[in-house]
């Protein structure tokens, strides 16, 4: 068994490994290897990963990509995309080219609103506890003023706050709950130290409240902490043509494949089981970009699949539909991100994943990083309803099948000309290369 250690975080990145290579390893060496090979050689680049969190002992890597010939409201980027899934990246750069010629994508922000919360419990009279806040609610406001003295420059601060009664819920749960303008920052860091003021200001006028008796004094604050649903922090993106410019094979017509693909969206909207895989397959591209960004990807993650049963049930974050002859494909979708604070102003790849952007500000983002979504979500649906989705994605994993057979640049040029006109299985590559090797 594992034994206790004290003082962890104390020691330095080389015995941080050889404790770790003693107590899980067996001290082989190849485990001290694997770990500080990934070193970066730039003492000063290292010293900087080291820094970003704790007990950092080596670097993971992810393969920095680009998708280019994106054209959002009529302007052409070429988009940053940190993913290791191999298909990803070659979808998102097929749809983009797809739909240059016809228009490209358009992208709105809808609005930028974010929420944070005060959560607390007050045993009392609840016409008391509306009066007294009615009473402070300038000073709550004017508790947090060194706080959102900079982000108001920027045109960010404090909203709005509201008393919520949610007693119903929770015996005697009320909260504040709080909305936020945080321009081009993210901004968890200053939501989170507006509500944590919020919560002292409460309770310091509680104590001196002359309508409160003793015991309708003693609020408690449970927590006070942002929150990553943001519904009213949207953006919305879409692609539309003729329907007569969609695909036309002799197996399907341009209108046949409308129709498929609608259906195909349709099916997401009303079945949980495609809708949580239809909506994976959007934030393949988002999260990519959100990564390469610096932005946080799992509150945007967590976000999207909340805003996505906003409904009751979990549906699809695209929507598709024919009109006019006209076929337009669309997603809607909270992305609470930010170009300034956190990792954009430290690691050195997400400020030229940036740059490569054009240096766009909190809105540009948000809608560059919707219009990846959509991207995704149009490759993958195109591939389902016509090749199939195994076809592609096989295609692009077989490298990594290769590589795990630690073929051989001959071996490789071999296989990737006989897959070319076969189906690509583990199985088969395993047979091509054992065939190959005998």
């Amino acid at each position: 068994m594992t034994p206790v250690v004290s003082g962890f975080s104390k020691l330095s990145k080389t015995d941080k490994i050889k404790w770790i290579a003693e107590y899980h390893f067996n001290n082989d060496v190849n485990a001290i290897d694997t770990l500080t090979k990934y070193w970066n050689s730039n003492e000063k680049l290292q010293k900087l990963h080291d820094e970003f969190t704790e007990n950092t002992i080596s670097n993971y890597y992810l393969p920095f990509s680009v998708a280019p010939n994106f054209l959002i409201n009529g302007e052409r980027y070429t988009l940053p995309m940190t993913i290791e899934e191999s298909s990803v990246v070659a979808a998102a750069s097929k749809a983009a080219k797809f739909w240059q010629t016809r228009g490209g994508f358009r992208a709105e922000v809808i609005s930028t609103t974010k929420v944070g919360q005060v959560h607390f419990t007050y045993a009392g009279n609840v016409e008391k506890l509306e009066h007294f806040f009615s009473t402070i609610n300038k000073k709550l406001i004017n508790s947090v003023a060194h706080i959102t003295k900079n982000m108001e420059k920027r045109g960010g601060g404090v909203k709005k706050i509201e008393l919520r009664n949610k007693s119903t819920d929770i015996d005697n749960y009320y909260q504040l709950h709080c909305t936020f303008e945080t321009a081009d920052a993210m901004g968890a860091n200053f939501i989170n130290s507006c509500l944590e003021q919020f919560a002292k200001t409460l309770l310091s006028e509680a104590q001196s409240y002359s309508e409160f008796n003793d015991d309708e004094k003693e609020i408690e604050v449970i927590m006070s902490i942002l929150s990553n649903y943001v519904p009213q922090c949207i953006v919305r993106a879409s692609v539309s043509c003729p329907v007569s410019e969609l695909p036309n094979t002799s197996k399907l017509s341009s209108l046949h494949y409308a129709k498929k693909f609608i259906r195909a969206v349709r099916i997401a909207e009303v079945e949980p089981y495609r809708a949580v895989t239809h909506n994976k397959g959007i934030m393949n591209g988002i999260d990519a970009v959100v990564l390469a960004t610096g932005n946080d990807f799992r509150a945007i993650e967590a976000g999207a699949h909340a805003y996505a049963s906003r409904k009751g049930s979990y549906a699809s974050l695209t929507a598709a539909t024919i009109k006019d002859d006209v076929f337009t494909f669309s997603i809607e979708i909270p992305l609470a991100l930010g170009t300034v604070g956190g990792l954009t102003n430290l690691h050195p790849l997400v400020k030229l994943a940036l740059q490569l952007l054009g240096s766009p500000n909190a809105k540009k983002l948000m809608e560059i990083t919707a219009v990846a979504g959509l991207a995704q979500n149009f490759a993958a649906i195109n591939s389902l309803i016509t090749t199939g989705i195994q076809q592609g994605h096989m295609k692009m994993h077989l490298m990594n099948i290769l590589n795990q057979f630690e073929a051989t640049k001959s071996e490789k040029e071999q296989l990737i000309e006989y897959f070319k006109t076969n189906t690509v299985t583990h199985s088969d590559v395993v047979t091509q290369i054992e065939r190959l090797r005998n």
